[in-house]
Parts: C-alpha cells; structure tokens; sequence
C-alpha cells in the first residue's frame, strides 16, 4: 500500500471493547529476531492499524463481525492478517542487521517528521484509543521507523538488479478486434450465455460474414463502426491474461499486419487484426513492470534467505494476546497538516 504514513498515521481511531482480553504490556516480547526484539506495544500498534483499515474500508463488503469467517482454505481474516502482520514485523526486524551493508540510514529531516506525526497521532486520539492500540509516542515512532527503514532498504536492496530489458523481452503487440459472443438478453434485460445451438450457429454466421468483410476493407476500425459492431484495441502478449486463452493462442500466429478468420472459442467468435508486433508504449511499460517484478523477487528472496539464517523466536503467549475479534478498531479522517513523512 504505497501512501504518506503522516497522512494516516495522524487519522481518528475509534477503538470498542467486544469482549475481555488478555493482558499485554507494552514491553512484553512477540518475536525476537537475532538481538532485534519486537515489543508487544508496537506489535500490536502495527497490527492494529492494519484491523483499522480493514474494520473501516471493507467491512462494508464483509460484514461487521467477519474476523473469524474464512478468507481462505483453513484460515480466518484474523488468523490471515495477524500472519501478515508478523512476517512484516520480522522483516522489518532482520532488515536493521543489514543497513550497514546498504549505506542505509535514517535521516535527521526523517526523524523529525516521524516524531512530528507521532505527536499527531497521540494528541488526535483519546486516552483510551491509545491504551487500545499501544499507540503511546514511542511506539509509534518505533512502527514509522521500522517502516522507514523498510522503504529504504527495499528501494536499496532492488537496485542490485539489472535495469536493462530488450525490446525482444518485453515486445508488445497491438491489434483491433470485434467479438461475437454466445450471449444473449434474457427477459429482464440481463446478459445470459445462449445455450441453443441454432442460435449459437447464427452468431457464428454473423461473425463469418463480418470476416469476410473486413478481409479486405482498408480500415478495420472503420469497417467495424460501418457495420454497427464495437471495435476494441488492446496491446498484448502470448503471457496475456486479460483475454480468452483460445483466443489469445490463436491470435499471437498472426503475422504484423494480418486479419484473422473468425476465431471460434467457448464462449463466442472473434475476429482481429494485428497492427504492430511492438507497440512501443506499452512495450516501455511492460520493460517498467519487468524491473519493477526482478527487484521485489530479489528484495523477497534476500530477506527470506536473511530470516532463515536468523534466530527467530516467537512468543506465541503474548501474540496470542493480540485478538481482533475481541476488539473493534475503526479510523475517521479530519484535515490533519502533512507532515511528510516517508511513504
């Protein structure tokens, strides 16, 4: 989630007591890692912040009491977000062993804004918020600044990777296509799939006379738009997800510059024309993701080797402790000054 830590951090929290807890003091210990220790006040601030979005942003979506509902095979969204939470939180951890290495620090312009948005945060949320959530002065600074040190040492780490991506590697094509999909309006106006064979014959029928047409029309486009039908331009490769497999098989063995036949699939016909084997935007766009997918894979595969030659030791007791269901913890916003911390 890219965005400006002052500008959240200093939000409103509501916090309510659902049920009794256990208790949990701020200096008690959820994982250590190697000399690093993470202290229950600021594990439970990260991790409460991160219930915060949740119980604010999607509860809309997953109802008000959905901690304890499955969001995946054998796993609740408690289970699945306090999980989340201590991977980061190790992370973070491990990363402080390795600044050195990468020149990293944090600096004095970036301590006074971590500072400055803790002291929002604090002076913005009642006694009982804080209590709720940890979110004393010093833990908050603490989670900025393990946050800090995560930016810069993902951004440092990342730029080991080669920045260089041939056109060859990334080529994008472009094409112009029209569907003739097996659908069709039921009574009430919604789209159904045509399960009538008949029908499906005349939609294909439809789709044979369009490629005949448009075979030797100058301006696929144009045709298209003559012929009532909706052109679509898209750029893709063989790696595309966004359109149907048979279809995308079919239309990456056009030559440049080549109109297909009708293309039959499952769920309908098509027919294309490839314009350009290397759409040179979104081939420069495609070299921007294929960077941006080598450094997060070597950042991943660094930290996980980090972690795994590390002692790591969790207080399973007190993480325990830490319970989402027991505790409800929602944001408001107000206008609150930017204090510009780092993302």
């Amino acid at each position: 989630m890219k965005r400006t830590i002052s500008g959240i951090l200093a939000l409103l929290m509501t916090t309510t007591l659902l049920t009794g807890c256990g208790s949990l003091k701020d200096d008690d210990t959820i994982v250590t890692v190697d000399s690093h220790t993470v202290t229950a006040g600021v594990a439970n601030f990260y991790t409460r912040f991160n219930q915060a979005e949740y119980e604010t942003y999607y509860s809309a979506y997953l109802g008000e009491d959905f901690w304890g509902n499955e969001a995946a095979e054998g796993k609740t969204y408690e289970e699945s977000v306090k999980e989340t939470a201590l991977e980061q939180l190790e992370e973070m951890a491990i990363l402080q062993d390795h600044m050195k290495d990468y020149k990293v620090e944090v600096t004095e312009e970036e301590e006074a804004a971590i500072t400055k948005t803790a002291k929002a945060f604090v002076e913005n949320n009642d006694k009982k918020t804080i209590e709720t959530v940890s979110g004393t002065k010093e833990n908050v600074e603490e989670v900025l600044k393990l946050m800090t040190i995560q930016k810069k040492m993902k951004d440092a780490i990342g730029a080991e990777v080669s920045t260089e991506v041939s056109d060859e590697e990334a080529a994008q094509k472009q094409m112009d296509y029209v569907s003739f999909l097996y659908k069709e309006q039921d009574e009430s106006g919604t789209q159904v799939d045509v399960t009538d064979e008949a029908k499906k014959a005349e939609i294909k029928k439809s789709a044979e006379d369009f490629a005949n047409g448009v075979a030797s029309a100058p301006d696929f486009k144009a045709y298209a738009t003559e012929q009532g039908q909706e052109p679509v331009s898209t750029t893709f490769d063989k790696d595309s997800t966004s359109l149907t497999a048979q279809f995308l098989e079919a239309v990456d063995q056009l030559a440049e510059g080549a109109t297909s036949g009708v293309i039959e699939t499952d769920n309908g016909c098509y027919v294309a024309k490839v314009n350009t084997y290397l759409d040179r935007e979104a081939t420069d766009a495609k070299k921007e993701q294929i960077v941006t997918e080598r450094q997060n894979d070597h950042y991943t595969e660094t930290v996980e080797k980090w972690l795994k030659e590390a002692d790591v030791k969790v207080n399973k007791g007190n993480w325990k402790k830490v319970s989402l269901d027991k505790v409800s913890v929602k944001m408001y916003q107000e206008p609150v000054e930017d204090t510009g911390a780092t993302e």
